[in-house]
């Protein structure tokens, strides 16, 4: 019984491995309808271990990221588009072929834990089809791209917008990212998403829920930017995260084509004689002096002018030193010489620490001599005179 087991798993593994990553995958798609294939990375799994590490019970779940292009381009047709939240998510591809033709998609997994790559071709024929002549566009704010794209989640959103059609010949044209329209990023937190713009189309023509959408009395709602009033025979909407955005619901009746513009009409192809040809004159000549005199010669003077003011201030306006000690007493510029002694003084025994103290440390000395000199017969002149009466 064991051996029977073993048996079944390695064949299974084997059958996966063979039909899986290294397969071409083929669809055959209508134009004007939604395409969508999610990108499994349990079927790219298989081909980065080994067999004998896979029926030894050994299963990995790497982090892969998919890269896609069309084959000999570096990106993906002007229809299709990919998107992988994390490297721990399943990729999808989605859109809507809008001519009919071939392309061949080359898909790239990384494995980002062992680095190995592999690959895959996607096989997409879009035949020819008669489009839907009557579709609306509604906007889903509470979803991100990622999470509508599963048929499941499709499908929910299907059965609320039959209701509201009120017909169930209805299918799905395009899914779109609110980024790829201009929306802004959301922050990321809990509670905030992208929104997604979903696309219907029918061959029954729209309900009047949706035709209330172009009434008067609802776009005025829509630009006052109050809450929309939506009677209760118009809400299908089952879970809340599907409900739509009333106020962004576009209706298109395609049924109606534009008629196409008249050709244009031939003529001979010869001009028709006009006469001769007579250039225009010249214009007539200009004085630009006093365009210069305003545009170099005054800004010239005005610095000139700044220019003599401040030498003025900086060069005639100064007093001078000798000037400044005329006008300072005595007492005041001993002081201040005295200071610079000091400081010269210090500035020369940081230099050698061995040195004996300063005479300005002692209590009374002569500046001159550099001797002590008795207190009451000292010839040094105090910092701070007695107050005369």
């Amino acid at each position: 019984m064991a051996g029977n087991r073993s048996w079944t798993f390695f064949l299974t593994v084997c059958a996966v491995s063979v039909l899986g990553a290294d397969a071409e995958i083929k669809f055959s798609i209508p134009v004007g309808k939604l395409f969508t294939h999610e990108l499994m990375r349990e079927t790219f799994q298989n081909d980065f271990e080994p067999l004998s590490k896979l029926y030894a019970g050994r299963l990995y779940d790497d982090p892969m990221v998919f890269k896609c292009n069309l084959q000999n381009f570096p990106d993906l047709p002007e229809w299709l588009r990919f998107t992988q939240r994390h490297p721990y998510d399943n990729g999808f591809l989605y859109g809507t072929p809008t001519a009919p033709g071939k392309s061949i998609i080359e898909i790239h997994a990384i494995n980002k834990r062992s680095y190995e790559t592999t690959r895959q071709l996607l096989i997409i024929n879009a035949v020819a089809e008669k489009r839907l002549p009557f579709q609306a566009e509604f906007f889903i704010k509470l979803r991100d791209i990622e999470r509508v794209l599963p048929s499941p989640v499709q499908d929910e959103i299907k059965q609320d917008l039959q209701r509201l059609w009120k017909t169930e010949a209805l299918e799905i044209v395009n899914i779109t990212n609110a980024l790829d329209r201009g929306g802004r990023v959301p922050l990321p937190l809990a509670g905030h998403f992208e929104g997604v713009y979903v696309k219907v189309g029918s061959e029954q023509y729209f309900s009047d829920c949706l035709l209330m959408v172009l009434t008067a009395e609802h776009q005025k709602q829509c630009k006052a930017g109050a809450k929309t009033r939506i009677p209760g025979e118009c809400n299908f909407c089952s879970i809340p995260s599907n409900c739509i955005t009333w106020c962004k619901i576009e209706l298109f009746d395609l049924s109606r084509q534009a008629p196409p513009p008249p050709p244009p009409t031939m003529g001979p192809g010869i001009l028709e004689a006009g006469g001769e040809f007579n250039p225009p004159e010249s214009p007539p000549s200009r004085d630009y002096f006093p365009d210069y005199i305003v545009t170099v010669i005054v800004p010239l003077i005005l610095a000139i002018i700044l220019c003599a003011l401040l030498a003025y201030i900086m060069f005639c306006r100064r007093e001078g030193v000798a000037r400044r000690n005329d006008k300072t007493d005595q007492i005041q510029l001993y002081h201040h010489h005295t200071i610079h002694g000091d400081t010269e003084e210090l500035r020369s025994m940081a230099g050698c620490r061995g040195v004996r103290p300063p005479m300005s440390t002692f209590p009374m000395f002569d500046a001159r001599t550099g001797q002590s000199a008795p207190p009451l017969h000292s010839d040094s002149i105090p910092l701070i005179m007695p107050q005369q009466k």
